[in-house]
């Protein structure tokens, strides 16, 4: 029999993939500074509004693992692609929409462009990026929430000072396809040939039973809706406090990017091998205790109350960048055994898409019904203490030992991934051989470095 090889491993195609997030990532930050105008322009309700900043979340949450299926049979890849078209067809109908509601449509379209490109990205980064740069690799898409968040805040802001908002969904449709050509000649590509839907559903259901996605789905959910509920209204916030001109959302761009900053600087930690609950539950509690310190202070009473206040939240988000790269680094050694690496990326997403749904539409209702942002803190502590339960039940391990477990199964390593081999030859098991000696060749690498050539 014939054994697949595993995909070309390249130095450059995990920098492609979280450019087509962050690409993605756009889609999402390119509405909080539009909303007074969509306000306007569409006769909008803050309630709509929030609805609108969550919506893009529904795909996600309704689809990650009927994607999870998709990937498992057509290919990542190909996902990846078919996302990025997507967000710009939802960008462009977006532009031309006359009311809320096809607005709405449209951001949905949208919210089924991002999951498919949330759900392969890191399957494709696991297995397309060596293994020495796996975690700065899975830490920067960690951070290309922060990223986006910048860029799409930012730009935003200083494009809506000369243009209109629908100039600014075109724009961003063009930009959706600006990795698609990276994508197609430098991702690797999918393996020929499905497996056909009965092995995948199976695939599919081993990983839904396994504990483990789910418990970091649920953590994951509890940074997510706090996050969102904050960061998704923040220019609102500074303008109803007086703020005029790009500072709402150059601000809330700066709040945005510090959580990307905090990512990355945890994927330098991830490796040392800390656990994973000695970097959540502080991450949980500075995120508590920061955002009761921005929503329940008068500050406008304070000396400097303005500068004070801008630095809680910023630090909420930094600190909270932890979280991200943390749960997605042990995401990607979650997969059970004869399991499905997309499912466990989807039903993750899934989870955790269902916060960052709910957040901004209960951070406006609370916004409504109190007649102020103040309430906001009842929100962000109330996740953070369940963030902080979900963490206790999360594997005491590090992220970096559980590799080297899965790699070191019993001593020796390599020889376990051979006499695997041979009793997957044995009994047909094509899907499980193709897996096995991808990974010995993956185990090959890390541990012989090989002469690559001039």
């Amino acid at each position: 029999m014939a054994l697949q090889t595993r995909p070309t491993r390249t130095d450059s195609s995990w920098i492609i993939v979280v450019l087509a997030g962050v690409c993605a990532g756009l889609q999402v930050w390119k509405l909080p500074s539009a909303i007074p105008l969509l306000r306007d322009d569409l006769s909008m309700t803050l309630l709509q509004a929030g609805t609108l900043l969550g919506i893009v979340q529904v795909a996600g949450m309704l689809g990650g693992l009927a994607v999870s299926l998709l990937a498992e049979l057509i290919g990542e890849r190909r996902c990846l692609a078919t996302g990025l078209i997507l967000l710009c067809l939802g960008s462009a109908t977006g532009a031309v929409a006359w009311s809320p509601a096809p607005l709405m449509a449209s951001r949905a379209v949208e919210g089924a462009g991002f999951i498919l490109v949330a759900v392969t990205g890191p399957g494709l980064i696991h297995r397309s990026t060596p293994r020495r740069r796996l975690p700065a690799a899975i830490g920067f898409w960690g951070a290309y929430q922060g990223i986006s968040t910048f860029l799409g805040l930012v730009a935003g802001a200083l494009v809506l000072q000369v243009l209109p908002w629908r100039a600014w969904w075109w724009a961003t449709a063009v930009l959706a396809l600006a990795p698609l050509p990276l994508v197609l000649a430098r991702v690797p590509r999918d393996k020929a040939g499905g497996r056909g839907t009965a092995a995948a559903v199976t695939r599919i259901a081993r990983t839904v039973r396994s504990a483990g996605p789910w418990a970091v789905g649920l953590t994951f959910a509890c940074y997510t809706l706090q996050w969102m509920a904050v960061i998704g209204f923040l220019p609102t916030i500074y303008r109803d406090n007086g703020m005029t001109g790009s500072w709402p959302g150059v601000l809330s761009a700066v709040v945005g990017g510090a959580n990307a900053l905090g990512s990355i600087a945890t994927a330098t930690l991830l490796p040392r091998g800390l656990p994973v609950r000695a970097l959540l539950i502080p991450a949980f509690t500075l995120m508590a205790a920061t955002s009761l310190l921005t929503f329940t202070l008068d500050w406008q009473t304070l000396p400097a109350g303005a500068v004070l206040r801008f630095g809680c939240v910023t630090a909420f988000s930094l600190i909270g960048g932890a979280i991200p790269a943390t749960l997605l680094r042990a995401a990607v050694e979650l997969t059970p055994r004869d399991g499905s690496a997309p499912a466990t990326m989807g039903l993750i997403q899934q989870v955790f898409n269902t916060g960052s749904f709910a957040g901004p539409a209960i951070a406006a209702w609370l916004a409504t019904r109190t007649g102020g942002w103040q309430s906001t803190w009842w929100i962000t502590c109330t996740c953070a203490g369940a963030g902080i339960i979900g963490s206790l039940c999360l594997n005491r391990r590090s992220p970096a030992r559980l590799s080297r477990e899965r790699l070191d199964r019993c001593e020796g390593g390599l020889p376990v991934g051979a006499q695997a081999a041979q009793h997957a030859h044995d009994h047909g098991h094509q899907d499980v051989l193709d897996a096995v000696v991808a990974e010995v060749a993956a185990d090959v690498e890390h541990h012989v470095p090989m002469d690559r050539g001039p």
